[in-house]
């Protein structure tokens, strides 16, 4: 028996997976360290916990709509609206997390041969998704050197008659660059003239660092009918588990993200749902205190780094993660073992360094590592002593 060619061409996620190495290895009795998710630590905040455990008491356990329960869907349409938008609670869908909404949104907009333009490097599931629309996915490689940002001039000259759609992520996963008001202002200016769809990932929008001047794109109302906005409670609520993203955007488009998710998903979780309301109403004293940990766990993270002879990376100014360059290492041994590629390097850190991070390769930069500081100080000290001490031992 054989499965699928649709099957058969999508990749597994390699986030996904060094997680669960990771899991198997402390089964073992090995103290791991993981740098490889993508989830804060901090626990989710109580107000929401509250809300979850008062919408069970009051008998919230069944079905909700497709599209979610209105509460919610005011909620999201307020919090983009105050981002400089226009959308009401029709105009919106909460999924099961922010990841099916980016499915929905390509299954909305694309048809089989159409091309997507994806910015590199990319968080994992982009091309595995595009391809799963019938999409072709079409890479617009970047460097440190532009900070890993693509430019409008590079956007404008990839565009041709079968380009769809762009995937823009700003803050981005995996290298944590935020794209200046002035670098959007252009990329809107291209994509509102060609006449595409673009999906705008942001789901890190709450973690922008050092005043980064940057914006939502739902303030962009003059492309609203090409805006497929995506976002979630996962990372900013420290809310990964429970499982609630949404999309926003305009007529006929919403429609049709409606109409697919009522047929494999259908509703997110209801209690989570309810439980995603009260997170809109956290106070700005819980958000800030989680974001200046990470503020202090980026900038340490980052010194170490570039203390680190032989690494070279830019300073993230937002999300979570920091993205070395790590190939100067390629071609180097420790007991007889040749490191040649960044997926090389991790497993020999896994194994030396006790320390779980995610080869580049899985993000379309195959000479970079993602490390992610969604972890306690504690843990970071630990782990980037040793890797640090591991690196020493290649020659």
């Amino acid at each position: 028996m054989k499965t699928s060619a649709f099957a058969n061409q999508i990749e597994g996620s390699k986030t996904l997976a060094v997680t669960a190495r990771v899991g198997e290895l402390r089964r073992e009795g090995k103290p791991i360290i993981g740098l490889g998710a993508g989830e804060p630590d901090f626990p989710t905040p109580k107000a929401i916990c509250d809300a979850a455990k008062n919408a069970i008491d009051a008998g919230y356990t069944k079905y909700t709509a497709n599209a979610g329960i209105v509460e919610l869907r005011e909620k999201i349409a307020n919090y983009l609206n105050k981002l400089g938008g226009n959308y009401t609670a029709n105009e919106i869908v909460v999924s099961s997390g922010a990841k099916p909404a980016i499915l929905n949104a390509l299954f909305a907009t694309c048809n089989p041969g159409d091309e997507v333009l994806l910015p590199a490097p990319y968080w994992t599931s982009y091309p595995e998704q595009v391809k799963m629309a019938g999409a072709k996915p079409i890479i617009l490689q970047t460097t440190e050197a532009t900070e890993f940002k693509i430019t409008a001039n590079q956007l404008k000259n990839a565009i041709t008659a079968k380009t769809r759609v762009l995937i823009f992520n700003s803050p981005s996963n995996p290298t944590g660059a935020v794209y200046s008001t002035a670098e959007i202002d252009a990329i809107v200016a291209v994509v509102k003239k060609a006449g595409i769809y673009i999906i705008s990932d942001e789901i890190y929008i709450e973690l922008v660092y050092d005043n980064v001047q940057t914006r939502s794109l739902s303030s962009y109302r003059e492309i609203a009918e090409q805006l497929l906005l995506v976002n979630g409670l996962s990372k900013a609520y420290s809310m990964t588990g429970w499982r609630v993203g949404y999309l926003a955007a305009k007529q006929p488009v919403i429609g049709a993200v409606n109409r697919i998710q009522s047929h494999y998903t259908s509703n997110a979780c209801t209690i989570s749902q309810y439980a995603s309301v009260a997170a809109f109403d956290l106070s700005k004293e819980i958000m800030d205190a989680m974001k200046a940990e990470f503020t202090k766990r980026r900038d340490y993270v980052f010194n170490k780094f570039s203390s680190i002879n032989g690494i070279s990376v830019p300073k993230p100014q937002g999300a979570f993660y920091i993205f070395p360059n790590v190939s100067s290492f390629f071609g180097k041994s420790h007991n007889g073992v040749q490191i040649n590629t960044a997926m090389e390097l991790s497993t020999f850190l896994l194994e030396t360094a006790n320390s779980a991070v995610v080869p580049g390769e899985a993000f379309g930069a195959p000479e970079n590592i993602r490390v992610s500081y969604a972890t306690s100080m504690e843990n970071l000290k630990s782990a980037l002593d040793q890797i640090e001490n591991a690196l020493s031992r290649l020659r």
